[in-house]
């Protein structure tokens, strides 16, 4: 007989290669799990606002599949997941209060969907703690209803290692199979580069290691990665030149990707900055950061702990997983950006919770008062800086956001309106809040040339965008000029000829 292995999880036990004996445990108790996503929801709804503009990249990926702007230049590393996931509501209504609350409620379904992949590997109050930690986060709040792509590969992430741990104690357990495929189709739909490192632990357990091997699961990964990028491979000969170049592109757009420490870049984002690029300045305040540093901490005791209960596995994946996913954005990339790091920090809500859970419930009751005390205080403290970083964060997001809607009624009222086109500074965002198109000469959302734009302006009200105390563009040093807070718009020549009233 082949010698039995046995491989602990949190609520489970492996006997052998092919059989897996689930310990009893209450699975029950998901109301907790379902508290805390309608909680996130209310929380975006309440904290971020659905009146909030619209976004740099959000316009770029809203303006895919709107009726309110021509398409923007699609770059390189992105992806249209997050497109088509908005098109339900952005290719028929142009109000970004709908699109909010649609995208807030379906990231608490998605949250909820997420943590519900764990039951039964550890008990309810865990994951909904791990829930409500990651919930939290005010990166976390902030983009659940934002057109971006990070959230949903974190939550991809979150329910595809849980699903995966499933079917490894249980390969009868059709739902977690289907689960895992579905998780790795939705992070290659929104981002296929950060996918490849987030289940590449996954991978070389279900490759390289004998009792880990389910050739179901392995073929429900890489059917479920080729199903979500397979419209970006395609793009890639479509649109760049090949897979190779298309990834070359996207490494020169993101800085040339190779070794680079960009620890302290994140560490400098932390004070509520969507964007550090260049990422200079001070570190922020202890009290703001303090929370980056107890998370590898309790992630470790969270390990220790699991390999005390003799379930290491079901901590060491997602913190492998957790780890894979950070290495990019944090060794290999020279600025930062916080939602990058979603995805990590999803995972390593797992053993950070576990480990919260095992201070508070110690065999010692002489220390159980005084824990749950200190580790209550810690938390309140924690979302209570959170909270304060986002509402700073929402304030720098909305203002910058009002000022392209001025911006783009100041070009309404010269003449600048569909069909229309505008270029130069911050040109993308203005132009989809004005409904014209975006065009540039030059950088890295160059999409025409200077002789193209220029017959373009000869027969399409044209906008060159500067800052005030620099010049226009070479081509449109002949243009009408008009001040406008701290911009200089020169108008093309068949802007002169409409109607400015």
């Amino acid at each position: 007989m082949a010698k039995t292995l046995s491989v602990p999880l949190a609520g489970m036990e492996y006997r052998g290669p092919l059989t897996a004996v689930r310990t009893p445990r209450r699975t029950g108790g998901q109301g907790w799990v379902a508290a805390v996503a309608v909680a996130f929801t209310l929380a975006q709804l309440a904290l971020v606002r659905p009146g909030m503009g619209l976004g740099w990249d959000e316009a770029v990926y809203v303006s895919q599949v709107s009726g309110h702007a021509p398409a923007a230049f699609f770059s390189a590393p992105r992806s249209r997941g997050i497109s088509l996931l908005v098109a339900p509501i952005a290719s028929w209504s142009s109000s970004t209060e709908l699109l909010r609350v649609y995208l807030s409620l379906l990231s608490g379904l998605g949250l909820f969907l997420a943590l519900r992949a764990w039951r039964g590997l550890f008990p309810v109050r865990v994951t909904a703690l791990a829930g409500a930690l990651f919930a939290t986060l005010w990166v976390t709040v902030f983009y659940g209803p934002e057109v971006m792509p990070n959230y949903w590969v974190a939550i991809g992430a979150l329910a595809g290692v849980g699903c995966f741990l499933r079917v490894q104690a249980d390969r009868r357990d059709r739902a977690a199979l289907w689960g895992a495929g579905a998780s790795a189709a939705l992070m290659a739909w929104m981002r296929p580069t950060d996918t490849v490192w987030v289940v590449l632990p996954l991978l070389v357990l279900l490759v390289c290691v004998r009792r880990w091997r389910r050739p179901r699961l392995l073929a429900a990964l890489v059917v479920g990665l080729g199903s979500g990028a397979v419209g970006w491979v395609v793009e890639a000969y479509v649109s760049f030149g090949g897979l190779g170049a298309r990834l070359a592109d996207a490494s020169r757009i993101q800085g040339g990707l190779g070794w680079n420490i960009a620890v302290l870049d994140q560490l400098r984002s932390l004070r509520g900055q969507t964007l550090c690029r260049p990422c200079t300045g001070s570190v922020p305040a202890p009290e703001l950061i303090a929370w980056w540093f107890a998370l590898p901490l309790l992630a470790a005791l969270g390990l220790v702990v699991a390999v005390r209960a003799r379930r290491t596995a079901g901590t060491l994946l997602p913190l492998a997983c957790a780890t894979t996913a950070g290495i990019p954005y944090l060794f290999m990339i020279g600025y930062a950006a916080p939602r990058f790091l979603l995805p990590f920090y999803a995972l390593l809500a797992i053993p950070v919770a576990d480990a919260l859970i095992h201070l508070v419930t110690t065999r010692r009751q002489a220390w159980r008062p005084v824990a749950t005390t200190l580790v209550a205080l810690a938390l309140a403290g924690h979302v209570a800086v959170q909270y304060a970083v986002l509402e700073n964060a929402v304030a720098r997001s909305t203002a910058a956001r009002e000022d392209w809607a001025r911006t783009a009624s100041e070009l309404h009222r010269l003449g600048v309106r569909p069909p229309c086109v505008v270029t130069g500074l911050e040109a993308l965002p203005i132009a989809f809040y004005a409904g014209c198109s975006s065009a540039q000469t030059q950088g890295h959302n160059a999409s025409t040339t200077r002789a193209e734009l220029l017959r373009t302006a000869q027969r399409t009200p044209t906008a060159a965008l500067a800052t005030a105390k620099d010049g226009p563009p070479e081509y449109a040093r002949g243009w009408p000029s008009h001040r406008f807070g701290d911009l200089r718009i020169h108008v093309g020549p068949a802007t002169r000829t409409g109607d400015q009233g």
